[in-house]
């Protein structure tokens, strides 16, 4: 064969040909790195919307609480009502009031504590069940010895004005006849709580002196 039936091709395709590692190889994507940073957000937001769960759960778990806590204690003070009545009518019926009656009544103010609940035995007190409640309850006379010989220096009393004058703050007032009963209520509820109410009453009768 003659030398100009050859085909000459170029060195550079030549080479190629002959070494395919030498060939032009295109920049590969960094998919590790964009996958790491896709799992970082979505890690994320998982913990986001899980907090936010627990911190709602929390929320109605908080406003439940405190409707049941309303709910007991509307109803304790329901109960301490029989309490109070229960008291006022004893009181009532006393056929002395200047000498203490059972474990309920005392004829003088007894020694209270910092919340001005009388230090007395409970578990003594006379007993009212309402329902899943306790009611307990004790009735102080408000004078400071007795017999009373000197109410308005010896008792706390009650004064209503009479209206026979028309100028402000010159109301004549009664005299001071109708002597005050604190009456101090417990209520224990089903899980132990307790609820106190105190209220002061007068037997509504003039008493001497």
């Amino acid at each position: 064969m003659s030398a100009l039936g050859r085909s000459t091709l170029p060195a550079s395709r030549c080479a190629a040909r002959r070494n395919p590692a030498t060939a032009i190889r295109r920049p590969l994507r960094p998919r590790r790195a964009e996958r790491g940073v896709t799992n970082l957000v979505v890690l994320l937001l998982l913990s986001v919307m899980v907090l936010g769960g627990m911190a709602l759960a929390r929320m109605t778990e908080t406003g439940t609480l405190a409707s049941g806590n309303n709910a007991a204690r509307e109803v304790s003070l329901q109960a301490s009502e029989v309490g109070i009545n229960t008291a006022y009518m004893a009181t009532r019926a006393l056929a002395s009031e200047e000498s203490n009656a059972g474990n309920w009544y005392w004829a003088t103010t007894q020694a209270a504590d910092a919340n001005g609940i009388p230090s007395v035995t409970w578990a003594n007190a006379p007993e009212v069940v309402v329902g899943s409640y306790s009611v307990r309850y004790v009735v102080e006379r408000m004078c400071n010895t007795a017999p009373v010989t000197d109410t308005l220096r010896q008792c706390l009393v009650r004064q209503v004005p009479q209206v026979s004058s028309s100028r402000v703050g010159h109301e004549e007032v009664d005299p001071p006849n109708t002597r005050q009963f604190r009456i101090t209520v417990r209520v224990t509820g089903p899980k132990d709580t307790e609820t106190w109410v105190q209220t002061l009453v007068s037997k509504g009768s003039a008493i001497s002196p």
